[in-house]
Parts: C-alpha cells; structure tokens; sequence
C-alpha cells in the first residue's frame, strides 16, 4: 500500500505551523496508524531528519492519548475505536490522508501532533472528592444501587477523557466530557453529598479554562471512542439547575 501523507509540523506553541508532505511505500494493511507513524519516523531519522512527535502511551485503546485528527475525524474515520486501534486496512492504496492535533484553544500544541490536555485534569481536580466512610470496609451490599442507575454510571465512567468531543465540537466544548464524569457520580448514592458542590465547581472550571457552549449537534457523541452519550450533558444540565 502506497500513501501521501499530509502531516501537521509545528516547533512549539509560540511557531507557526504547516502540512508537509511525506511518502510511504509498501505499507502493510496490518499495521496500526501508529505502528505506520513508527515507520515514518524510521524513515525520517535514518534520512537525518527530525521525526513526527505523537503522543501514544497505552496502545490497547484505554489511554485515549493516541488521539489525532485523520482526514477530518478525531482518531480517524472509524467509528468507535481509537487512533491505536486504527488499522491500515480501512484505507486504500494511493490514499491522502490529513493528519493533525487537536484543534481547540485549551489544547494548545506542545509539538506536531501532541496537544497539551492538562485542561482535562484541572476541570476532574475541581470536582473535588467523594464522601467516604473512613471506619472499615462496609459490606458490599449494604448500599442499594438500581441496576439501571449502575449500568448508566459505569457507560459514563468509560470516558477515557482523550478529547475527541472537543476536537468535534465547532465550539470546542467540553461538555460531554464533563457531563460524563458528573454522570458517573450523580448516577450513585456515594456521589450525591457533594454533587452541588462538584457541578458548580467543575462547570466553572470548565468555563475559565475557554472551552465553548454545547452546538447541540451531536457531534461528540458520533466521534466519541467510547460512544458516551449526549443524555449525559441533559443530566448534567438538569444538576447544575439543581445546584443554584
């Protein structure tokens, strides 16, 4: 398989960046995207030249660090999977394809494809903690839990936080992510003491830190890896109402 790859290159966050042109040959349609990356940069440094930085830890699709936009889909034009889990064999001999970070004002590019995401974690650290006994370990059991309560929590706790709804989203916001981990509390009586507390500070958070207003169009959720589902930003509204 033969390929032309247009890939975003930027130095740092102050320099302006551009697409420049690579060409691979003889790729196989086994390969993962990143594994076809590793052979370009190979590629690259073998020519002496600098090679693509791209952010990966995991590969197993859990991390969602691997997140890059591919011909105008975050992690790619596979629904459901992430960057890693991205296999060669969905595109076509002779393809172009478009590689680039994230596009959203609080991912500001570190360098190439690797977006710094530390938002993300500022928006889960104002959420504080979760009420706990600190006695011994109570008995499993002891806390009724409607099935269909936990099984709506455990979808929304699946949230790898990799980004991809911001990097959807015209107005790069963040409200899936954060309706997906308000939803993963809200849905359990240990979340419940301090769920005002926890949407007011996470949604002002998120505000400050320049994310934008839902569009209401879906795109999240059609791009999400994990498919959380935009009926947790209709919950999240519906707590923070309740908070005020």
């Amino acid at each position: 398989m033969n390929l032309t790859l247009k890939i975003w290159r930027q130095k740092d966050s102050r320099s302006k960046g551009r697409f420049e042109t690579y060409h691979m040959e003889n790729i196989s349609p086994e390969m993962s995207f990143l594994e076809m990356l590793d052979a370009l940069n190979q590629k690259l440094i073998k020519e002496g030249n600098d090679p693509v930085a791209f952010d990966h830890d995991c590969r197993e699709g859990i991390c969602g660090s691997c997140g890059i936009y591919i011909n105008g889909h975050p992690h790619g034009p596979v629904s459901g999977i992430t960057t890693c889990h991205l296999s060669m064999r969905y595109f076509n001999d002779g393809d172009t394809l478009w590689v680039e970070p994230w596009r959203a004002k609080p991912f500001p590019v570190i360098k190439d494809l690797i977006v710094d995401r530390s938002a993300f974690d500022r928006i889960q650290i104002a959420g504080g903690f979760i009420s706990v006994d600190t006695g011994s370990a109570p008995e499993a059991n002891s806390i009724p839990v409607r099935k269909q309560n936990a099984d709506m929590a455990f979808d929304a706790a699946i949230c790898i936080g990799c980004g991809a709804c911001v990097a959807a989203c015209k107005n790069a916001s963040a409200m899936l992510f954060v309706s997906a981990k308000i939803s993963q509390f809200a849905l359990l009586p240990q979340g419940r003491p301090e769920a005002k507390e926890r949407v007011r500070a996470m949604v002002e958070k998120m505000d400050e830190l320049g994310f934008g207003n839902c569009s209401n169009t879906g795109a999240c959720e059609a791009e999400c890896p994990k498919k959380i589902k935009i009926a947790n930003i209709a919950r999240l509204n519906r707590e923070y109402y309740k908070a005020y």
